[in-house]
């Protein structure tokens, strides 16, 4: 018979729209944002750089590589290397950013810069949320707005921020010398004089 593909796919339409009045799970009107929908755990958004101490200066885990700015498509992460070293969250002497920004308004959030960076130090946001009333110097976010703690990330990616902090400590741990061995005096055997 001719159009039973089309009253089959109505008749598809009309149990969708009549069941989603009367089961609460296929209800998918959000009152947002009084209500907000979770967002996944892998959501990403625009980059953040992450610290790991209390001061986001000393706790940068960024170095300064340029690697993200170099393999960014659209190249809207700008770096200045700094000229002196300061000692970073572990102690040792790094260079750091001097400037770090990324203009949000050409970013395409691909997640590039967060595969190449060899220190995890760019991390993708799930902040979604940037729209203000300028329209150019807003747009670029400057290295104290993308400087986020380290709880934060745990916040907001646990599973990929435990495995990140598992992986930079075993590597912490590759990098320490071994323990000396006892320090107890060694024992030798007088030699037996010639006769």
């Amino acid at each position: 018979m001719i159009g039973t593909g089309i009253l089959k796919g109505m008749a598809v339409t009309a149990r969708n729209f009549v069941g989603s009045y009367f089961e609460k799970e296929r209800l998918i009107t959000v009152q947002y944002p009084e209500e907000r929908s979770p967002l996944p755990e892998n959501y990403r958004n625009f980059p953040i750089l992450i610290y790991d101490t209390d001061d986001a200066e000393a706790g940068l885990r960024c170095v300064a590589c340029k690697i993200c700015e170099k393999e960014c498509p659209p190249q809207c992460i700008y770096i200045v290397k700094s000229e002196d070293k300061k000692p970073d969250y572990m102690g040792k002497p790094q260079f750091y950013p001097a400037v770090f920004d990324i203009d949000i308004s050409v970013c395409m959030s691909c997640q590039i810069c967060v595969e190449v960076c060899p220190f995890e130090a760019i991390k993708m946001d799930k902040v979604f949320e940037l729209s203000t009333r300028e329209r150019f110097d807003a747009l670029l976010q400057r290295k104290s707005e993308l400087s986020k703690s380290n709880t934060y990330y745990h916040n907001i990616h646990p599973i990929e921020a435990a495995e990140v902090d598992a992986k930079l400590a075993e590597a912490a741990a590759k990098k320490k010398p071994a323990a000396p061995a006892a320090q107890s005096p060694a024992v030798t055997s007088p030699k037996p004089s010639p006769t």
